[in-house]
């Protein structure tokens, strides 16, 4: 498939969006590696509250070891039998998993001509699933830049209805200490996402 992704065409404000969907899909699609824990490191966050957050989320990158971290990422999202969350749509919708906000996910994937990579396991309505999606529409990673109208209806759609809960619940979580900023800075971008689409329709 032709990939667009780093084509010059798509804004700054845009590119912004992208990483933070980009973001939100690393941190939370599997146990982070040692890698990945350490490129939190360098973050840096401005006086706005998503900036404090990302700053929060920096200094616990230092001091939290990648061990516990990962063990932390357990017991939030696999633990024994289940975790203390469950980051898929359909439960945080219908109360069960596996349900209609699924199926109507894959329809609406097949119909706009997208295919999930093969790297992540989990179904579809899982929220880093929906996070890289998103990210991929906004760069042409899908073979072609989505329109802020047809990202506006699969935000609105897929993920507005829920997302602020569960990373609302994620920062409050009994077991997050590093996830909890995650949890942070989720909530706040989601609230900034539906607040631009919302302006974008009324225009």
């Amino acid at each position: 498939m032709h990939n667009l992704k780093n084509d010059n065409s798509i804004s700054e404000e845009d590119k912004i969006r992208s990483d933070m969907y980009c973001f939100l899909a690393g941190v939370l699609q599997r146990e982070p590696s040692d890698d990945l824990v350490r490129g939190y490191n360098d973050l840096k966050g401005d006086k706005s509250d998503i900036g404090k957050a990302f700053s929060v989320l920096s200094d616990l990158s230092k001091k939290v070891s990648s061990n516990d971290i990962r063990n932390e990422y357990q017991n939030l999202f696999i633990g024994v039998g289940r975790g203390e969350l469950l980051p898929f749509g359909s439960f945080y919708i219908t109360g069960f998993l596996h349900d209609k906000p699924l199926a109507s996910i894959r329809r609406d994937l097949n119909a706009m001509g997208i295919k999930r990579g093969d790297d992540f396991k989990e179904p579809e309505d899982h929220i880093a699933c929906l996070c890289e999606i998103m990210s991929g529409m906004i760069t042409g990673e899908y073979g072609k830049y989505f329109s802020v109208p047809e990202q506006r209806s699969f935000f609105k759609k897929h993920i507005q209805p829920w997302a602020e809960h569960f990373f609302t619940d994620l920062e409050g979580a009994k077991s997050a200490i590093f996830y909890s900023p995650v949890g942070t800075i989720g909530k706040l971008f989601i609230k900034i996402e539906e607040e631009a689409f919302s302006m974008d329709a009324s225009r």
